[in-house]
């Protein structure tokens, strides 16, 4: 795989420099609460505009059904990213179209442009080889060099992430060399003991990293949405809380096979219930009480890992040289619901080890939470790409950019 410091040492002047980012930010009535992602590409941009390229940026944002639609709008994006860079970025209000052309077209050496939402076009998405290829050709003619940098897409076969990086000179931007070193360091040497904490909604979202961890983590830390299935899985009552009654079957199959193997499931020994799930708008206080997890009352839904769990998570993590986390411990959005998360996080803050966090919710709540980013060890860009990466599956966008 090429990397964009090889390209920049062959020289960028004047060439058209087709970046494909991760803008995917969360917006709501166009403003931008965590621009993480936007700020997480700024090195590449930064470096070829600083090289003399005409830089061309292009990303998806949420998920518009192939057509234009003004709720996912790259302007706010791009006017964010032109804030970051303390200079003008132009904004094509089409993907291939004339405003596209007239914004390359526009560009003198060292300046920026972003065209719209890739997703505005069907063929970004579809499953048909002809019809992604037909977009990736499109898109190929804005641009001399392609540079892959939004990790957080890599494991899709989209036209921007596959097809074009097959028809263009390829790089890796700083961006996915990064994440890629550091996935690296979580597969291929490894430093123990290594603790894995996963949280999130649905266990079936985690059943694959689950297994393959089965094999290579010293620790699983489970929390968030997924564990109610564990427990139920082990006979606890877990009243109205999230659970996925078809996985578990291959929940109770994995608690067996860790047991075999001498990998530790930590499961909680008390949550946080309430009679419903809370108002996230509002955040009015909810009627919470943290009760064992082994004694939860029928009519209450649980929201969060207690604070004795919180201790236990934190002590499982303390000696830990290697540690990757995916996933909240509770619906962190509401302070009531918070806490747990939050002593994971602090908990990684504190170990001596290298320690990950997996994109997504997480990266979001470390953010939302108020924690510094610079205390961890790496804050990835993509959840779901890391996840398929310790999956072992083959990331579309990776293999792309590889010769």
């Amino acid at each position: 795989m090429k990397t964009i410091e090889e390209l920049l040492a062959e020289g960028v002047d004047g060439k058209r420099v087709f970046v494909r980012a991760d803008l995917n930010v969360p917006l709501a009535d166009g403003v931008i609460s965590d621009d993480g992602r936007i700020r997480a590409v700024l090195p590449t941009v930064e470096a070829l505009a600083k090289a003399g390229a005409k830089v061309i940026v292009a990303s998806h944002l949420g998920r518009p059904k192939g057509a234009p639609d003004p709720q996912f709008s790259l302007l706010p994006a791009a006017e964010r990213l032109g804030e970051l860079l303390g200079k003008p970025v132009a904004f094509a209000q089409d993907t291939v179209g004339p405003a596209a052309h007239d914004a390359v077209d526009g560009l003198e050496p060292g300046q920026v442009a972003v065209i719209e939402n890739l997703r505005f076009n069907a063929g970004e998405t579809s499953k048909d080889d002809t019809e992604r290829g037909e977009f990736a050709d499109r898109l190929a003619a804005l641009a001399d060099v392609y540079v892959g940098d939004g990790f957080g897409a890599v494991h899709r076969k989209h036209a921007s992430v596959y097809d074009l990086a097959k028809k263009l000179p390829h790089y890796a931007g700083y961006l996915i060399a990064t994440e890629v070193g550091v996935l690296k360091k979580l597969t291929d040497d490894v430093q123990r003991p290594y603790v894995v904490a996963l949280g999130g909604a649905k266990v079936s979202d985690k059943l694959a990293v689950i297994d393959q961890l089965l094999g290579k983590a010293d620790r699983l830390l489970i929390g968030g949405g997924m564990v109610f299935t564990f427990l139920k899985a082990k006979g606890y009552e877990i009243g109205t809380s999230l659970v996925q009654e078809d996985q578990i079957p291959a929940v109770s199959e994995y608690l067996e096979r860790a047991e075999k193997n001498g990998v530790e499931i930590v499961l909680p020994v008390d949550v946080v219930v309430a009679p419903a799930f809370p108002d996230l708008k509002t955040k009015a206080p909810s009627d919470a009480t943290t009760v064992a997890a082994d004694a939860m009352p029928a009519g209450q839904m649980g929201l969060d890992i207690g604070p004795e769990s919180g201790t236990l998570y934190a002590s499982k993590l303390a000696d830990a040289q290697t540690v990757f986390w995916n996933g909240p411990m509770g619906v962190f959005e509401h302070p009531d619901y918070a806490e747990g998360t939050k002593a994971v996080a602090q908990a990684l803050i504190d170990s001596p080890g290298f320690t990950v966090v997996g994109g997504g919710d997480s990266a979001a709540a470390v953010r939302t939470l108020g924690f510094d980013e610079k205390a961890f060890g790496h804050i990835s860009t993509g959840g779901g790409a890391s996840l398929e990466y310790l999956e072992g599956k083959t990331l579309p966008g990776l293999a792309a950019l590889e010769d």
